[in-house]
């Protein structure tokens, strides 16, 4: 049996060091527990995070996060770690992320297999290196232009990520869904984690950053309104967004999306993102609140 330990104030570095061995697939854990600490209060961002150890040194972890996402780092010790950091947290499950093996593994360990998603996918994990970056013609142009939200705008985003929860992820619309949206938006502003493409004054597309470090970002939320579609926004706005994140010196963008969503991988393959020949798993289990 590995040693198990719940991580505390202090166990950062051997976390970090851990992670960084599995950069590409380790965003969210990275991202989070630099921004909210190990401690669990329930407070956004924070979780419970549970690593085995060999020797001393940290070898697999699970995390259950405060909006209810078991997030999975674990090529050994699978079960162990995510048994307990489930039972640890005493949280509900509101779906599974991590390495897309590990993923499906984790819905049997936990007893989930048959219970109700509305997304379960093994997506196609993608990379940039920002000194690549192909600037779109009408960025490039200054035909279309990116900057972070104005204040009055964000009712209008939360329209959008509410449009992009129910498309994207397979929400059902229900009456906690804007609200629930509302609150992402005025994160992302108060972080300056996402952007608008306008042209002229009116917004067209919308990219945002799910999880951020200093030397690589993770693109998640991409949404162009259909009737804006095929207009070449979504590739100005994301690429607009790295333009920033390279501005700050990071170095490399990440991002996920599902085999079947062709429109996507055109939009990431034309600003230079290839694959990695990694999949990344997403697991969201249907809501049953109102």
């Amino acid at each position: 049996m590995p040693i198990l330990r719940t991580l505390q104030p202090g166990d950062e570095v051997s976390l970090e060091a851990f992670l960084l061995q599995h950069t590409d697939t380790s965003m969210f854990l990275r991202s989070n527990w630099r921004a909210a600490g190990l401690l669990d209060q329930g407070a956004r961002f924070q979780g419970t995070y549970v690593a085995a150890y060999t020797d001393e040194i940290i070898v697999a972890v699970a995390a259950h996060f405060w909006n209810g996402m078991v997030i999975i780092q674990a090529p050994v010790h699978l079960p162990e770690v995510v048994q307990a950091v489930v039972a640890q947290s005493g949280r509900a499950i509101a779906g599974i992320s991590g390495p897309a093996a590990q993923v499906e593994a984790t819905k049997s360990i936990l007893g989930l297999n048959n219970r109700p998603t509305q997304l379960d996918e093994s997506e196609i994990l993608f990379s940039l290196t920002l000194r690549d970056l192909q600037i779109p013609q009408a960025l490039a142009s200054a035909k279309v232009q990116f900057r972070l939200p104005h204040p009055e705008e964000l009712e209008l985003l939360t329209e959008w990520c509410a449009a992009y929860n129910v498309e994207a992820l397979g929400q059902t619309e229900t009456s906690s869904l804007r609200p629930a949206c509302r609150r992402v938006i005025e994160a992302r502003q108060a972080t300056a984690m996402h952007w608008v493409l306008v042209a002229g004054d009116t917004p067209v597309s919308y990219s945002a950053f799910n999880a951020s470090l200093p030397d690589i970002v993770q693109i998640g939320g991409v949404w162009t309104p259909p009737a804006l579609r095929g207009k070449g926004y979504a590739k100005s706005v994301v690429a607009g967004s790295l333009l920033d994140a390279r501005s700050l010196l990071v170095k490399r963008a990440i991002l996920f999306t599902g085999d079947n969503n062709q429109a996507a991988q055109a939009v990431y393959r034309g600003i230079g993102f290839l694959p990695t020949g990694q999949k990344y798993g997403l697991v969201l289990f249907e809501q049953t609140q109102a």
